[in-house]
């Protein structure tokens, strides 16, 4: 199967497509997740600009047309507002194109994935305002969270190690391992089982944990 996968949860734009197929009857190895194609701009103010061309990028990349595409899963966050809309309309605009499913996921499980470790791992993003976004995993599946704290707030003594944004995790003294942002490979991996099942994805519901710093004016009288 050919997926479209999509995460703007975080400063970093992140398309790609992703080839997905399951194992062979009879045995008990996973899923085959391979990326095609990726593209990656690390800019929070280019959310809008650059998605779209990334994710045409991808498929000439791939060789694929948009048509052969049989589902499309989205990074719902935890995330800023702005970010998290443009991924998740782009990416229901796409499904509802091309008449293909759309799988939204939480998008630290997306960095979680890609960690290959049974140990406790604690994966952390930014939140902005001097606060994270975090969740912690016990071999491979999300025990807490996600939530969003000040990094001082968050006990890491249950985790061995640690991913995610760069210029936070050096707020814990764990052992970091590289993964900094949901790929693609990741962000499918976490909805490999309802794409392969054919599940009837929920709706997209966005992660925020808190209000949008935009307020109408209504609610600044208040």
């Amino acid at each position: 199967m050919l997926v479209l996968a999509i995460d703007t949860s975080t400063p970093a734009v992140t398309a790609g497509v992703v080839s997905l197929s399951a194992p062979s009857p009879n045995t008990e190895s996973p899923d085959a997740v391979e990326t095609l194609a990726v593209r990656v701009t690390v800019n929070p103010r280019a959310h809008a600009e650059v998605l779209t061309p990334h994710v045409l990028e991808c498929l000439a990349e791939a060789g694929i047309t948009p048509a052969e595409l049989n589902a499309v899963v989205v990074g719902v966050g935890p995330g800023p507002y702005t970010g998290l809309r443009v991924g998740m309309a782009t990416g229901a605009a796409f499904g509802d194109a091309l008449g293909v499913p759309v799988y939204g996921v939480c998008s630290l499980d997306a960095i979680a994935a890609a960690v290959p470790t049974t140990q406790s791992l604690l994966v952390v993003t930014d939140a902005r305002r001097r606060e994270i976004y975090w969740a912690r995993y016990a071999g491979g599946v999300r025990v807490e969270g996600p939530a969003v704290n000040s990094a001082g707030d968050v006990d890491p003594s249950p985790s061995t190690l640690i991913a995610g944004s760069a210029s936070h995790v050096d707020f814990f003294d764990l052992p970091v391992d590289p993964a900094e942002t949901p790929s693609p490979a990741g962000l499918v991996t976490v909805a490999a089982r309802e794409i392969l099942a054919g599940s009837v994805p929920a709706p997209l519901e966005p992660l925020y944990l808190r209000r949008p710093d935009a307020k109408t004016l209504a609610e600044r009288g208040k």
